[in-house]
């Protein structure tokens, strides 16, 4: 019985080491993430939060992937220089430029321009996000 055990277990080990020689290569991007074959890339939700991490927003963003913008009304007296953006993408897609912390989104006059990035990293979209702020 003890010959069974001892031949099962290096039959194991010896399994486990074939199967680790042959890794697959998963290819990756600069950032470390996963290069896929999704070619989807939109923006499917917008959330812009501030110093405080509360919503700033008065109601739900409208996203337009057609014309690839994305229109968010804040409440009055928020501190546009200091809010976080939070966008969730399609599966795998991913942001440009990488968002590190909080941004001045304060210029009005001239929105803000993200690219999606689509996981197999072959199509490439700007979103533009205009911000209006919610009169007194």
């Amino acid at each position: 019985m003890k010959k069974y055990i001892n031949i099962a277990f290096a039959f194991s080990i010896l399994s486990l080491t074939w199967v680790s020689c042959f890794k697959e290569d998963l290819p990756v991007d600069e950032d470390g993430l996963l290069i896929t074959t999704r070619a989807e890339c939109a923006v499917t939700n917008f959330e812009l939060l501030g110093s405080d991490f509360v919503t700033v927003r008065t109601v739900a963003a409208v996203i337009d992937t057609v014309a690839q913008k994305v229109a968010v009304t804040v409440q009055f007296g928020t501190d546009l220089k200091n809010v976080y953006p939070q966008f969730t993408l399609s599966q795998d897609a991913k942001l440009d430029p990488k968002i590190t912390g909080k941004m001045d989104f304060s210029d009005l006059a001239n929105p803000k321009v993200f690219t999606v990035v689509s996981g197999n990293r072959q199509v490439r979209k700007p979103y533009t996000v205009n911000i209006t702020v919610q009169p007194k």
